[in-house]
């Protein structure tokens, strides 16, 4: 398993559960003196990510980039791929898209959270799974076109009312039938709505595809109460092989949310060594 670190570029989002704000250069230059192996970053929009200085900073520092986020839609736009009007979905779809495009151009994922939206007055449940399913086949096949996948996020009953819990949206992947998606598995929310985290990872096996490594106050982890000794003894019997991502408040500092994160990704994987 690999670590991450976010680096979040969208103004309106800076009081969110992200690592660095202060722009690419400073992000990508923190993560490498404190040693992480990559950075997933959230940008404005396709078009404004500055792809040739990301490329070049992630070769100067020797980082990878782990994948890129869309909620930007949703806190910018107000798009979301349930929406009752068709056009917005398109946008939606349109929007997420071109991120798939330039995330696939750097080896990387995109990541569906926020932007799936819910069910509401407007939308009923199984109109708006309707919805999902078809924007999910559309992106994953974009995804695979670059020879990724697309990750769907789980998000906690607070944010939608789609999928809270992690097996649900598995079987219910596997029974749509809809490839090239996999999980994108936050531990934050998974702390609120699954009885046994690991055991839920268990059930989701080959599909988990990304984890948001974070506690359960959305700190560092390390400053919670998850114990997250049996998540990674889970990842490793299902063999994921992935990012573990820390996508938490900058608290107290960012420098300290970052080496918390990092020295707790250190603590847990050297135990899994022979």
């Amino acid at each position: 398993m690999k670590s991450a670190v976010t680096i979040c570029l969208v103004p309106e989002a800076r009081q969110g559960p992200f690592v660095f704000h202060d722009g690419l250069e400073a992000g990508c230059r923190a993560a490498a003196e404190l040693g992480f192996d990559a950075v997933e970053v959230f940008p404005e929009s396709a078009a404004g990510l500055p792809t040739e200085q990301l490329r070049g900073l992630l070769a100067t520092h020797g980082l990878a980039l782990a994948a890129v986020g869309t909620g930007a839609g949703w806190v910018k736009h107000g798009l979301s791929l349930c929406h009752a009007d068709a056009a917005i979905r398109r946008r939606a779809w349109d929007f997420i898209g071109e991120i798939v495009d330039v995330a696939g151009a750097f080896g990387a994922t995109a990541i569906i959270g926020s932007m799936q939206g819910r069910s509401d007055a407007a939308v009923s449940r199984a109109a708006a799974l309707e919805h999902l399913a078809e924007a999910l086949r559309e992106l994953g096949g974009r995804a695979a076109a670059h020879g990724q996948v697309l990750l769907y996020e789980p998000l906690n009953r607070y944010e939608t009312n789609l999928f809270n819990r992690q097996a649900d949206a598995a079987e219910w992947l596997r029974s749509r039938g809809i490839r090239h998606v996999k999980l994108l598995c936050d531990l934050f929310h998974m702390n609120i709505e699954e009885a046994d985290l690991a055991a839920a990872l268990v059930a989701c096996g080959d599909l988990v595809g990304h984890v948001h490594w974070a506690d359960s106050d959305r700190r560092a982890v390390g400053l919670g109460h998850t114990d997250v000794a049996p998540v990674v003894a889970a990842l490793e019997s299902i063999g994921y092989r992935g990012f573990l991502s820390a996508e938490v408040f900058p608290l107290p500092t960012p420098q300290d949310a970052a080496r918390q994160s990092l020295a707790s990704f250190r603590h847990h994987i050297a135990r899994l060594a022979p």
